[in-house]
């Protein structure tokens, strides 16, 4: 049996998709350990999974903090490039302490998110097998293919290839702090240098949570890029959380903003006056990121139910429709259950998320700035009344169930290794 390490971005989603892959892979009997910064041992939960901490000297217990508070509200232009340093700084510390650690760890193969380039570069300086894994959108690159971060959709013609390849040439512009610090140990590691996410996927196997369907029309993917859909624990384990006793009279909507957005109260409030305006019972979860007066607020203003956290894929199967920040594991947890999305993109990868629900036709997407409560409220009804969005989902769905998810995702694993 192997060990495997495990190299991700410092956030609870990328986390958590991962750990439902390690615990398929324990149950299979592997040994699995994260490797990250101190803090970040409280995101791996499941107790069978390891964890070692490095990058003390740099990035100390109770500084992650403050990168995450960083990284939901940049705000400006200024502010993202605080946040593509702090990346730059992260990725560098990684690259320099993960030798070591998989050394003295016996670490066999790594599974490396695509969105932290340490993975695929240690593993190639050292000569380990390693497997890519897109927790979030692939960054995987192809002419007339916008990049996650994008708003837009694909394109052939000239106009839209154009579009794509300037939008490119901006975002890796910004992007620059970031590829230099990767760059940089590139050098220091002996490997070809480059310095994009892109230039250092795996030649073994390529794993994402997509599934072809609900994806732009790809042309260029490698032949071990495999869409496996949703990474969810395989074992049905008992949630002891439970959705609030839902009237069957009228209809029933989730709201979430993920992990990182759940502070946003402002935002929050406005889908709560729209889903009082709309006549929806409204289940609202904000993960942790409101006190109590927040929620206290947020029912009187027109929510029925608020939470930290909710069984997510249990209330989407329930709902009629939900509010999101097209955040993917929310995007796709919605795909599965069929349900209409209102889609408020706020950072990230949500643009792209967003952008592939219009191209399939099932939700609307609204501005999480500027879209004010009545015109939420237009938008949830019109999803609510109008049947083809459910219809177009049900494909979807099905192709959903088909890709194989986590098991699928394990097999892949084991077959790269050997």
């Amino acid at each position: 049996m192997a060990h495997f390490g495990v190299v991700a971005p410092a956030f609870l989603s990328h986390f958590t998709t991962l750990s439902a892959l390690a615990g398929a892979l324990v149950d299979r009997g592997h040994k699995v350990t994260f490797i990250h910064r101190p803090d970040a041992a409280m995101f791996v939960r499941d107790p069978r999974i390891g964890f070692h901490a490095v990058g003390t000297a740099t990035h100390p217990p109770g500084s992650l903090a403050a990168s995450m508070r960083l990284a939901a509200n940049p705000g400006g232009p200024l502010g993202v490039a605080r946040v593509i340093r702090d990346m730059a700084r992260s990725t560098t510390m990684l690259c320099e302490t993960l030798p070591a650690a998989v050394e003295r760890l016996r670490i066999d193969a790594l599974l490396a998110d695509q969105m932290e380039a340490a993975g695929g570069l240690v593993a190639e300086a050292l000569g380990l097998p390693f497997i890519s894994i897109a927790c979030a959108l692939p960054v995987n690159r192809e002419p007339g293919i916008p990049l996650p971060v994008m708003p837009f959709g694909p394109g052939t013609d000239a106009k839209s290839l154009k579009i794509v390849e300037e939008s490119t040439r901006v975002y890796d512009w910004m992007m620059r702090p970031h590829r230099r610090a990767v760059e940089a140990q590139a050098r220091r590691l002996g490997v070809p240098v480059r310095g994009m996410l892109h230039e250092f996927l795996s030649p073994r196997a390529q794993i994402s949570q997509t599934v072809a369907a609900f994806e732009f029309p790809r042309r260029a993917l490698p032949p071990h890029f495999h869409h496996v859909g949703p990474l969810r624990p395989v074992a049905d384990r008992p949630d002891t959380r439970t959705l609030p006793a839902i009237a069957a009279d009228r209809p029933f909507v989730f709201a979430s903003l993920g992990t990182m957005q759940g502070g946003r109260f402002g935002l929050f409030l406005r889908i709560a006056k729209a889903s009082r305006e709309a006549g929806v019972q409204l289940l609202l979860a904000h993960c942790g990121g409101l006190g109590k007066r927040h929620e206290t607020a947020l029912l009187k203003a027109g929510a029925t139910w608020v939470t930290d956290f909710a069984p997510q894929q249990a209330a989407l199967a329930r709902a009629d429709a939900v509010i999101s920040h097209a955040g993917w594991n929310t995007v796709m947890d919605a795909v599965a259950a069929r349900t209409p999305m209102l889609a408020l993109p706020i950072a990230f990868d949500h643009p792209g998320g967003a952008a592939r629900m219009r191209h399939a036709g099932v939700g609307i997407q609204a501005s999480a700035r500027f879209t004010g409560a009545g015109r939420l409220a237009r938008h949830l009804v019109r999803l609510l009344d109008d049947p083809t969005f459910t219809q177009r989902l049900e494909p979807l769905a099905a192709n959903v169930a088909l890709a194989g998810g986590t098991a699928r995702a394990a097999d892949i694993v084991e077959a790269a290794l050997s």
